[in-house]
């Protein structure tokens, strides 16, 4: 774990090994959650990357069809 300092205009710099590790890039939009006393930066990916990623479920009996309002 590495010490961060928030400079005067509240900015603060991504340690090297966590830029690394989470492949951030220069510009690459985050988003800050606030949890307790600490906030979450939470990398923002696109869309396209999630493709596929549910392919093979199989959603039979996942709902019961007395539940659907068609």
């Amino acid at each position: 774990m590495e010490t961060i300092t928030i400079s005067s205009k509240f900015q603060v710099v991504i340690p090297k090994k966590a830029r690394k590790d989470l492949e951030l890039k220069a510009g690459q939009k985050m988003v800050a959650i606030e949890k307790g006393n600490s906030i979450e930066l939470v990398k923002i990916e696109n869309i396209k990357k999630a493709r596929g990623i549910a392919k093979g479920v199989n959603l039979k009996g996942l709902r019961d069809h007395n539940e659907r309002f068609d």
